[in-house]
């Protein structure tokens, strides 16, 4: 049985693995200019040709900013999920990402009418701020209500309200350069370079082995409060670093590329049941490939489905996540009507 369980573990990893580097391929070569596989390896191997500045600084820190955000943002999800004992709960359904985008948005709005360049642990830091403030009304709305429909409500409704007066901000701005902030508001990976690509993988890869290291607390609180506590669990301690850990890896995301849906609650949900396991030691790292392995699908179709015109990245994630999360909430309906 143990056997079968590492085989099948080991058959995830090498199936996700595999669907990344084909999705990488396809990035590098697919867009505006399509290039073959060898056309890409030559450029990769050092070899200058026109096409070099595409590969290098266009399309190869754009797909590892996709990459590393999708599983950021995945993994986000996981622990919002532990978090709150639900699948349903995620950063976008929870208003989490919307409340970062408008704590980015009015402090990117304030430095670029003073005339000051923010550099990218600012824009962490706003979005960081944003989550939390978001949390803490979650918080306090699960101390009042005990349905998680409730709950989900809740955020759908906080995540409309910080929507709105960011667009509504945005969209009355007189400098041109905020105005184009519309485009970041949507959710999109374009425009990433590798001093972005840098930041992020120093804070998504630091927060991602903080995250690995409460496996053990994390599997015991999965099987309720008392027994974790009952095992050694310091239960107020470990909820403060669930929320920090979540809060942190979805705030990197929106401080980059803007508030993504769907992403942190359908692609945990996918890879739970790939794997047929909740453990996390093992969906922990399941969970960052699916997110990156789901993001680079989503943000190829967004380049090139309907090239030159480049889709929000939101909309896309929302038409294949959107599906799983109605399909969860009718699976977890017809099973509590069962029950």
């Amino acid at each position: 049985m143990k056997q079968n369980r590492s085989l099948r573990y080991l058959t995830g990893y090498i199936v996700l693995a595999a669907l990344l580097l084909l999705l990488f391929q396809l990035n590098l070569n697919a867009g505006s200019v399509d290039l073959s596989v060898g056309q890409v390896l030559r450029i990769l191997s050092g070899e200058k040709t026109d096409h070099t500045a595409i590969i290098w600084e266009i399309r190869l820190p754009r797909m590892l900013a996709a990459a590393i955000l999708g599983g950021a943002l995945s993994v986000s999800g996981f622990l919002l999920q532990t978090f709150f004992a639900n699948p349903i709960a995620g950063p976008f359904v929870l208003g989490i990402s919307s409340a970062a985008k408008l704590v980015v948005a009015l402090v990117m709005i304030f430095a670029l009418g003073q005339g000051i360049v923010l550099n990218s642990a600012a824009l962490i830091l706003a979005a960081f701020i944003g989550s939390m403030i978001s949390m803490g009304f979650i918080l306090l709305i699960s101390n009042q209500v005990r349905k998680m429909s409730l709950l989900v409500i809740s955020g759908v409704m906080i995540g409309y309200i910080c929507s709105a007066i960011t667009d509504f901000v945005v969209t009355f701005a007189d400098d041109s350069n905020i105005v184009n902030l519309h485009n970041w508001s949507m959710g999109s990976f374009s425009g990433m370079n590798w001093s972005n690509v840098r930041t992020m993988t120093v804070v998504v890869f630091t927060s991602l082995i903080l995250t690995f290291l409460l496996s053990k607390p994390m599997g015991a609180y999965q099987l309720g409060e008392m027994y974790a506590q009952n095992i050694g669990v310091n239960i107020r301690r470990f909820r403060i670093e669930l929320i920090l850990l979540s809060s942190i890896l979805s705030a990197c995301v929106t401080a980059f590329a803007g508030p993504i849906s769907f992403v942190g609650i359908a692609v945990p949900h996918l890879v739970k049941s790939l794997f047929r396991t909740a453990k996390p030691i093992v969906i922990i790292p399941a969970s960052f490939l699916g997110g990156a392995v789901f993001c680079l699908f989503c943000d190829l179709l967004a380049r090139t489905m309907f090239a030159p015109t480049e889709l929000s990245i939101s909309s896309v994630t929302a038409v294949f996540g959107a599906p799983v999360v109605i399909w969860m909430m009718l699976h977890r309906g017809s099973k509590t009507q069962k029950e």
